[in-house]
Parts: C-alpha cells; structure tokens; sequence
C-alpha cells in the first residue's frame, strides 16, 4: 500500500477555532498511521495511529469529514 491523501472537511466549526470547509491536509500510511497539517491561522502537525483515530476525536458527530483524494487500492 501507498501512502493516501485525504482532506478533514468540516461542516460546522463548533469551538470557532479551525473554521469550516477545509481544515486539515492529511496522509494515512501504509501501517495505517495518520499525519495531519492542520491549515488553521495557527498550524501544527499531529500524528494518530488510525483513520479511525482521527474521525472518533476530530468527527464531532458528523461535522467533520474525511475526504479522500487518493482511491482505495484495490485489494487493499
């Protein structure tokens, strides 16, 4: 597996803190790691050890979702 490209793209901004639309440039690994640039006027870089990861903490119920760039592998 390649690596995968993603977006977090978010709905509703419930803290006013990262804005709505596209706020996250994101790679998921082939072990199924995570890394996220956050595009916020203050940026940082976080690593989770899953999608799944990232959708329970950063999801908030539905407001926020991951938009994949890159196609799924075939087989994978």
């Amino acid at each position: 597996m390649i690596p995968r490209r993603f977006h977090l793209f978010r709905l509703e901004d419930e803290t006013g803190v990262s804005g709505t639309g596209v706020i996250v440039e994101g790679v998921e690994f082939s072990d199924g790691s995570v890394a996220l640039r956050w595009l916020s006027e203050r940026t940082s870089t976080a690593i989770y050890g899953s999608i799944g990861d990232v959708e329970a903490i950063h999801g908030h119920g539905g407001k926020t979702r991951v938009q994949w760039i890159d196609p799924a592998e075939e087989g994978a």
